[in-house]
């Protein structure tokens, strides 16, 4: 019988990246996930395929379910001899109710581990430009709650020695509350001048700062709402020094990446690194062709072949994995060489320990013929293309003219993803969406498609499209798409670079 175990794990402020690795841990393992509402769904994708997750968030005045119905659910789960990782903003530990389910889980008999999180009172000021202590401001640093238990009769907090006794006060959750706790903190002898922040969103890409003193915060920050926490004291005053998160090039702006769900990542990890907010919205997907045995006869032949052309880094796994799959293995590619459109394609190729024999200067088809010329004499060669569906059809031609003898077939398709944010049309008419990324022609023709031909027109002028080549673009603007930036160098972190320089233009 498997042994029950409950991990309740501190998720982190918001930023993914900032859960501990012990925490990660827990989160792959887990035969079933209990979660917050503050906890980024991002970290669920860690999860095994077949987790059960189970969302017990609450916001505002709305609870999933109850403290008392979580702690039942908690307990249940664990009595089925499973793996239960109860996942919470922040630290477990911290205003989380934490300490309450564990109290739960022990009267139950239910073994179970505390893995510490990277609370917000700490995380969420150092990225507003906020050290909590520093020693020219204050030695004293306070935790406190922005909204008690409702049923008690008298607060807990002893304003009198709150007030005036620490130097920086952090209170969570507090926003509703804020005139209330102003008033008891100027009542009991802190100046009206003392520098207040109130941050939304803390250590993520929405986030929101306000500035402002015990007197005017409440009116300056009358429009934000929660989730947020209040920094009181002197140290706020640093902000304008160490601003770092916010200052980041891209931060504010929000960014749609349309690659596939397999690729998007290091595309939207790069933007992010900026500051930007980005919105995976995969158009295509990458599918094995419908018909297999082309390929198959191929490498099963593949000693007949001089020249092994790659044009995308889909192309190189979709070959490899099916060389594998018939039982190969690199070395049935002794004596071929190989050929790679861009970078990204050669460092695919690198990664199975091979090395490529000729890479043309430009990341485009025309190119490759030029750079194949200097290498080989082509006439009489024979060159295998392991190519999409959609491939254009320029290279295989230009080298038949030449005297090569060409074997151009579909090693994966592209197909279309189905949409995962149905409102993104209503998103990007809002405002809410400022720069679109397309890295193929194929994700041009699925945006398009997915989001409806008649509503494209609708759309320009409320957002920029931002395209990584020449064919790219091309096929954008046939299909009503301006783009206005445009990569200089043909490759992701070429797009990247070009989004700077555009965003950098327009802000200055």
């Amino acid at each position: 019988m498997k042994r029950s175990m409950v991990y309740l794990v501190g998720a982190g402020p918001g930023d993914p990246r900032l859960i501990t690795i012990k925490g990660l841990e827990c989160i792959k393992k887990a035969d079933v996930i209990i979660y917050d509402y503050l906890v980024n769904v991002d970290l669920l994708k860690a999860a095994k395929p077949d987790a059960e997750l189970i969302y017990v968030g609450k916001q505002g005045g709305a609870h999933t379910l109850e403290q008392d119905e979580i702690n039942e659910l908690l307990v249940k789960k664990a009595q089925e001899g499973i793996v239960v990782t109860r996942l919470k903003g922040g630290d477990p530990y911290v205003f989380g109710r934490g300490g309450e389910e564990a109290l739960v889980l022990r009267e139950n008999q239910v073994p179970f581990e505390v893995v510490p999180g990277i609370t917000a009172a700490i995380a969420t000021p150092n990225y507003a430009g906020i050290p909590v202590t520093h020693r020219n401001y204050t030695s004293t640093f306070g935790l406190i709650t922005g909204h008690e238990d409702p049923t008690k009769d008298e607060s807990s907090i002893d304003w009198a020695k709150v007030s005036t006794g620490i130097g920086t006060l952090t209170f969570y959750m507090g926003i509703k509350n804020l005139p209330y706790i102003t008033e008891q903190l100027m009542k009991h002898g802190r100046s009206k001048d003392t520098p207040v922040a109130v941050i939304r969103w803390g250590t993520t890409a929405q986030q929101k700062t306000v500035i402002g003193t015990l007197d005017t915060i409440v009116e300056k920050a009358r429009h934000i709402r929660p989730p947020a926490i209040t920094i009181v004291g002197e140290v706020v005053k640093l902000r304008d020094q160490l601003n770092w998160f916010e200052t980041r090039p891209l931060f504010g702006k929000t960014i749609v990446v349309t690659r596939s769900r397999e690729q998007a990542s290091e595309f939207a990890d790069q933007l992010s690194e900026y500051g930007a907010r980005v919105i995976e919205f995969p158009t295509i997907e990458i599918a094995k062709p419908d018909a297999i045995q082309p390929l198959d006869d191929a490498i099963n032949n593949i000693h007949s072949y001089h020249w092994l052309v790659f044009t995308s880094i889909n192309g190189v796994d979709s070959f490899f994995q099916r060389l594998f799959e018939l039982g190969n293995d690199i070395r049935d590619l002794k004596g071929i060489k190989l050929c790679a459109i861009g970078p990204a394609t050669e460092e695919g190729i690198k990664k199975y320990h091979i090395r490529v024999d000729c890479r043309p200067p430009k990341f485009v088809a025309e190119s490759v013929v030029e750079e194949l010329k200097k290498v080989t004499a082509i006439q009489g060669e024979s060159f295998l293309l392991p190519r999409a569906d959609i491939a254009r059809s320029f290279l295989p031609e230009e080298l038949r003219k030449l005297g090569g003898t060409v074997t151009d077939l579909v090693a994966y398709k592209t197909v279309m993803a189905q949409p995962g944010d149905t409102n993104l049309a209503e998103k990007i008419k809002n405002g809410e969406v400022h720069i679109v990324t397309f890295t193929s022609s194929s994700t041009v023709r699925n945006f398009v498609q997915i989001i409806g031909e008649k509503n494209i027109a609708s759309l320009n002028g409320h957002v920029r499209y931002a395209s990584i080549g020449p064919i790219t673009t091309e096929t954008a603007e046939e299909l009503g798409l301006p783009v206005t930036i445009k990569a200089k160098e043909y490759t992701i972190p070429g797009l990247v670079n070009a989004i700077l320089e555009s965003t950098t233009s327009v802000s200055g």
